[in-house]
């Protein structure tokens, strides 16, 4: 029993987490660019009326033509003009984490080769940072995965970047109907690497870094408690603030919804109807803590939201600097 215990002892060092006790709050609105691995097929036309390549499916992702790596759409058009033969070229594509191989039919059509696919390799949008750690320059965006729009799939992420984006305007949310913050994204000015793309949000490492910048102890769930809290977010003028919300229940056992709660703040709520998209991310604050992070808006009821715990993300972030 004794060689047990002192075992168990030993190892218990090598599972201490790395995030730290205080880290940055966020609220500012970065842009976000991604590459996925592999071009994904979002959906597809008639070439000369009929369809064609009828064997890949809204989702599949094509990794290789003729054993080479697609990179970007570019890459691809070039491959398929490298290997095309016989208005057919060999590609790989991925479906359910499977791979398969199969001849990708080419139709000439005023005078330019058609696959009869629509595709997509970038992602472009926005989101809300919801912490830095100034420690391990993690930081960590969204609250929740980013997933293609047309398919709802988790990207996986081949390269990506986060810059600088000043809001414009709100579309407010109504019920039925959740709006959107607007912003001009600033590709010039890059804030950090974006490196992994998780059910708990996107990360990547911090490029600059300002040391004044408040920090706020992390909470656990344990001790966040129903009632008043805040969010920090970016409003029309660009500035990050601070907005009451109600927080009604919390949920231990669930790993992506632990904080439901309620728009309060007269000013938000006047502002942008509640909740909208791009304010995925915001840091979720009570008692000079940092808790959580927005992440879902209830589409039927637009002043009320899930937050995801802070710890969740956290640990999620940690996964980078392994």
């Amino acid at each position: 029993m004794k060689k047990i215990l002192w075992l168990v002892l030993l190892l218990l060092p090598f599972m201490v987490l790395a995030y730290s006790d205080y880290i940055i709050p966020g609220g500012d609105t970065l842009g976000i660019e991604v590459n996925s691995k592999g071009i994904m097929v979002i959906g597809f036309y008639k070439v000369k009326g009929k369809n064609i390549n009828t064997f890949l499916e809204v989702g599949d992702k094509i990794t290789y033509v003729n054993n080479e790596e697609v990179t970007d759409t570019n890459s691809l058009v070039k491959l398929i003009d490298k290997y095309m033969d016989n208005n057919e070229v060999l590609i790989t594509y991925e479906r359910n984490n499977k791979q398969y191989n199969d001849y990708l039919d080419l139709v000439l059509q005023n005078g330019t080769f058609r696959t009869g696919l629509y595709i997509k390799g970038n992602i472009l949008g926005i989101g809300t940072l919801t912490y830095i750690d100034p420690a391990t320059k993690v930081y960590g965006v969204l609250g929740h995965s980013l997933n293609l729009s047309e398919t709802n799939q988790k990207i996986e992420i081949r390269t990506g970047f986060s810059y600088e984006a000043n809001v414009t305007s709100f579309t407010r949310s109504t019920d039925g109907n959740p709006g959107s913050k607007n912003a001009n994204i600033n590709k010039n000015k890059v804030v950090g690497t974006i490196e992994r793309n998780s059910n708990y949000g996107i990360f990547g490492l911090y490029n600059d870094i300002d040391s004044h910048k408040e920090k706020l102890k992390v909470a656990k769930l344990d001790e966040v408690t129903l009632g008043k809290a805040y969010i920090y977010t970016t409003n029309e003028d660009n500035q990050i603030k601070k907005y009451e919300i109600e927080i009604k229940e919390i949920d231990k056992d669930t790993d992506e919804k632990n904080i439901f709660f309620e728009v309060t703040d007269p000013e938000l709520l006047k502002m942008s109807g509640g909740i909208v998209q791009g304010m995925s991310g915001s840091p979720i604050i009570q008692n000079d803590m940092i808790i959580g992070a927005v992440t879902r808006v209830l589409v039927d009821d637009v002043t009320n939201g899930y937050g995801i715990s802070i710890v969740k993300m956290l640990e999620e972030g940690d996964n980078i600097t392994e």
